[in-house]
């Protein structure tokens, strides 16, 4: 909270159109940098789950995101040209707007790579979700963070900015996750995933973390420790139920790997800003910027949150779209 207050002098107002957010709105909140190809699909994906209004900080982009941003109606924007990864990775700015504007909203915090969905999500949106949470005493909804790409080299998939990501990121790593108690915060820590397959197979206690609590009925008092993989108080992220999948659960889809990737790579090699221990992911950018092939035989099709849910990488729980508990 210390780190909040210290830093929100590091982020200035660009669009305040926050007088807009009623008592009851579903807020979310991103920080993002260079991200016009994704943006127009990701508010259009968003607005049509419920959410209300969308607060961004933009960390100095210089290919039309923040003039698009601030074009939105629907949109509150601040900028800032500090570093990204002594902010805790945004986490510092985006806590002094949860701060302000997300106390008694259900606020949802997500990358701009990253497309919530649930068990549901095609018919029923997050108002219905979240009332269902609320009826039951449940502060937090957990997301398994699941990237997908595509069939062939990443840097040869036919995309243009403002295309759905999921037309060309169809594919996805189905079972190789592994879990365990986080040492420190207690929560579940999972990693696995195609990541790990092909970038950390030598070294998978590096390969990166999968779990988030993307979702959150917020108070003043919570914060996020490190992006959404951890939030205090920790019984907001006590989310995930593997023995008797009791918890409803939801997936991040990670559209990380879009063409683009080799270029953001390269930009990543220069401005070392993602990782807290940059020199150990340098291996990780170079393999991306040569645009491999994620596939494998094993990689399963996305086709829609059943797929998930069949997969076990996320649950239903006790509740069922119509928002009543299943039985």
């Amino acid at each position: 909270m210390f780190r909040i207050w210290r830093k929100r002098r590091q982020i200035t107002v660009q669009e305040d159109r926050t007088r807009q957010i009623g008592p009851d709105d579903i807020l979310l909140f991103a920080t993002v940098r260079n991200e016009i190809a994704r943006l127009p699909h990701f508010l259009d994906h968003y607005r049509k789950l419920g959410v209300g209004h969308f607060l961004f900080v933009d960390n100095a982009s210089d290919d039309g995101t923040t003039d698009f941003l601030a074009a939105q109606p629907d949109v509150s924007l601040w900028t800032t040209a500090h570093s990204y990864r002594l902010s805790r990775f945004g986490m510092d700015w985006l806590g002094w707007l949860h701060w302000r504007h997300g106390h008694g909203h259900w606020c949802l915090t997500v990358d701009a790579d990253e497309l919530l969905v649930y068990p549901g999500s095609g018919r029923r949106d997050l108002r219905a979700l979240t009332g269902w949470l609320d009826s039951q005493g449940q502060q937090s909804l957990g997301a398994l963070m699941l990237d997908l790409y595509p069939k062939g080299p990443v840097d040869t998939a036919d995309y243009q900015a403002g295309d759905d990501p999921l037309t060309v990121l169809e594919w996805f790593d189905g079972g190789n996750y592994r879990h365990q108690r986080h040492p420190v915060f207690d929560n579940e820590w999972i990693q696995g995933g195609v990541r790990e397959r092909v970038f950390f197979a030598d070294d998978p206690h590096r390969a990166p973390t999968l779990n988030k609590t993307p979702l959150v009925r917020w108070h003043w008092r919570y914060v996020y420790v490190s992006s959404t993989h951890q939030v205090l108080p920790r019984r907001l992220h006590d989310v995930f139920d593997f023995s008797h999948d009791s918890r409803t659960t939801g997936v991040l889809l990670h559209t990380k790997f879009l063409p683009i990737i080799g270029a953001k790579s390269a930009e990543e090699l220069r401005r070392r800003q993602h990782f807290e221990n940059s020199d150990l992911y340098q291996h990780y950018h170079r393999r991306l910027t040569e645009g491999p092939d994620l596939w494998s035989a094993a990689s399963h099709r996305y086709d829609g949150p059943e797929t998930l849910i069949d997969l076990g990488l996320m649950s239903w729980g006790n509740w069922d779209c119509n928002g009543d508990p299943q039985g």
